[in-house]
């Protein structure tokens, strides 16, 4: 008789670190970016002390940034944040035809058009 395992992490968010979701690659991206720019500075010749201090600070504060929007939204409330903020807050319309056209459904007749249903 063989002894299979029960998988009991189905559906739940990857967890790096505190880190959910799409905020570990939203951390990685700017890990990299930060890396970037260190590199950019280091190249430049400009002096390591002042390339650690503009790096190691920003780079603790991107990290504390995305740790504290992991926490604030969660796996997807990032997303719907920015989703709400795109909706509009109200609709203007000039004619009532609109809310007329609700109320008219569609059926498919044999030769596979729309036709409107009209209810008698």
């Amino acid at each position: 008789m063989s002894v299979l395992e029960v998988n009991k992490g189905v559906n739940r968010p990857i967890v790096f670190k505190g880190f959910k979701a799409q905020y570990i690659s939203f951390l990685a991206i700017g890990l990299v970016a930060i890396l970037l720019i260190f590199a950019i500075l280091y190249v430049i010749g400009v002096n390591i002390y002042v390339t650690l201090i503009v790096v190691l600070p920003s780079g603790a504060a991107y990290m504390a940034y995305i740790q504290n929007l992991s926490k604030k939204y969660g796996q997807h409330g990032l997303m719907k944040n920015m989703a709400n903020k795109i909706l509009p807050d109200n609709i203007t319309t000039n004619s009532a035809n609109i809310f007329q056209q609700i109320n008219t459904t569609y059926e498919i007749n044999t030769t596979g058009k729309d036709i409107p249903h009209t209810k008698s």
